[in-house]
């Protein structure tokens, strides 16, 4: 097994982008109302920098709402497939450590499933470069809901499988990721949500996450048989119900 490295993990994605684009969850109509309510300013109409935005699915959704977007993403795999999907929103290299942005250029800088890939005590001062007054850091993560039964026991395989505590999906909680984001004052939300997906998309998903991905074709595959079985026997008709948890946090400049 390749060891786990916070940047071969980070790396990870570049490999797998089609596969992330095609199976990763979305996320729901209420998580975006939820932003909006935070951060006391609609979305349509404004100036939005979805950071670390992967192959665009936090995007698509910002971009549905009205916002003017430009989409930051350090990765090739993953910039290339955002193209694809999203042909008409400007996309730029970069990360949020080092932000290609104008100062005071966005109403937002939203963070999908991203904001721990970055270095707090370099990526809160780009933000509050690029934000205008009034402006808001939106951070949040889909996370497995580990109060629904079947969830909680595939959580524990995971980290059987790994030997790690906290290896499993979503272990780190919202606290812990903005502990280190100096003197901001976030509000916090948190949005149930479920989708129903055949087992390989839940199997595929699974396997796009960077725990997976350096782990290897073998290690992950042996996993994944593992996991197809023990779901079986819980999704007999072969449609898996993923729940999620979306944990949302908000800073207003």
């Amino acid at each position: 097994m390749a060891p786990m490295t916070t940047t071969s993990r980070a790396h990870s994605f570049n490999a797998a982008a089609a596969a992330y684009a095609a199976n990763r969850p979305s996320y729901p109509p209420a998580l975006l109302d939820a932003v909006e309510e935070l951060a006391g300013r609609p979305l349509a109409g404004a100036r939005v920098a979805d950071v670390g935005a992967g192959t665009g699915i936090a995007t698509a959704l910002l971009h549905e709402r009205g916002a003017r977007i430009v989409a930051v993403e350090p990765g090739d795999g993953m910039t290339e497939q955002f193209r694809r999907t999203l042909p008409g929103v400007p996309v730029v290299r970069g990360d949020g450590n080092n932000l290609p942005l104008a100062d005071a250029s966005a109403d937002f800088v939203t963070y999908a499933q991203a904001w721990h890939w970055t270095d707090p005590a370099r990526s809160v001062p780009e933000a509050m470069r690029v934000l205008r007054p009034g402006g808001a850091l939106a951070l949040w993560w889909n996370v497995a809901d580990r109060d629904v039964g079947w969830v909680a026991d595939q959580t524990s395989r995971i980290r059987r499988f790994f030997g790690h505590a906290d290896i499993a999906l979503g272990a780190h909680g919202t606290a812990g990721r903005t502990r280190d984001a100096g003197d901001l004052d976030f509000a916090g939300r948190t949005v149930p949500w479920t989708r129903e997906v055949p087992l390989d998309t839940h199997l595929a998903n699974l396997a796009s996450h960077s725990v997976f991905l350096v782990a290897g074709d073998e290690t992950t595959g042996k996993f994944i048989d593992e996991e197809r079985a023990a779901l079986t026997e819980v999704f007999p008709q072969g449609v898996v119900r993923e729940a999620y948890v979306v944990e949302l946090c908000v800073a207003v400049r």
